[in-house]
């Protein structure tokens, strides 16, 4: 199955060169191995046969996969990013308990621009959502911007991405960003006015009802600067349901429904 779907043109290995290999599908074992724990450097005159790693290639092929796909560069691309759980069952290295999935797992972070898989990198789950991303940012948009210059970056993520190291560092590189925004007692109070409307909306229809609301927004100190805040305010069967996220654009640049 496995030579079938890296579509060899003799599945079953019986037009293999040497023969011992005949009737073998795929390499042994110890191929594989070389691989694996070979590492980066393969020193001159070794007695066995190594395959070295170069993971920054690999990294690199990624995006390179991307920039190939596309005949023109597109005017705008939007790189969404996400960490979720792979869950462990046993001792595995780097295996820890993760408080919101409810039990031990790796929470890899994982890139993609629509259906380009651009960034996939295992870590272990006692770090936030943010660790190794400006590194993964400050690569992905040097290789793009090398190939396309002129190209707009929006990156787009969830709260756990929210954080002022993120936020300079695509400030002072130009690159714009849409992350949602926890919610707390000062925010709430901004959109209490849209969210009484959008459940008066709710009573009278008996549809979901939604308001947009942007408003500039900084916090006591952890923030260096003011920034624009887009509220959703929402109601629906289940009740309310406020949403917001921190934006680098501006009004004109996307319409808040886009987010």
């Amino acid at each position: 199955m496995l030579a079938v779907l890296v579509e060899k043109k003799d599945p079953t290995g019986e037009s293999r060169a040497r023969q011992r290999d005949e009737g073998k599908a795929l390499a042994g074992q110890s191929t594989w191995n070389r691989l694996e724990l070979t590492g980066a450097v393969v020193e001159e005159g070794e007695r066995y046969q190594k395959v070295a790693l170069d993971a920054d290639a690999v990294d690199r092929m990624l995006v390179a996969v991307f920039l190939q796909a596309h005949a023109d560069p597109p005017r705008e691309m939007v790189l969404d990013w996400n960490a979720t759980d792979d869950p462990l069952h046993g001792n595995q290295e780097g295996c820890f308990f993760h408080g919101y999935y409810g039990h031990s797992c790796y929470l890899p972070l994982y890139i993609f621009c629509g259906e380009f898989w651009l960034c996939a990198r295992l870590r272990p789950s006692n770090l936030e959502a943010l660790a190794g991303c400006v590194e993964e940012l400050e690569r992905i948009v040097a290789q793009i911007r090398g190939a396309w210059p002129e190209g707009k970056i929006v990156i787009r993520g969830d709260a756990g991405f929210c954080r002022e190291e993120l936020r300079n560092w695509c400030e002072a590189q130009e690159v714009e960003y849409v992350l949602g925004l926890a919610k707390n007692a000062r925010l709430q109070r901004e959109i209490a006015s849209e969210m009484a409307q959008a459940e008066q909306q709710f009573a009278a229809t008996g549809q979901a009802a939604r308001l947009f609301r942007d408003f500039r927004y900084q916090t006591r100190e952890s923030w260096s600067r003011a920034r624009r805040v887009v509220a959703q305010a929402e109601h629906r069967e289940k009740g309310s349901r406020p949403r917001l996220v921190v934006t680098s654009l501006e009004s004109e640049a996307w319409p808040a429904q886009r987010w």
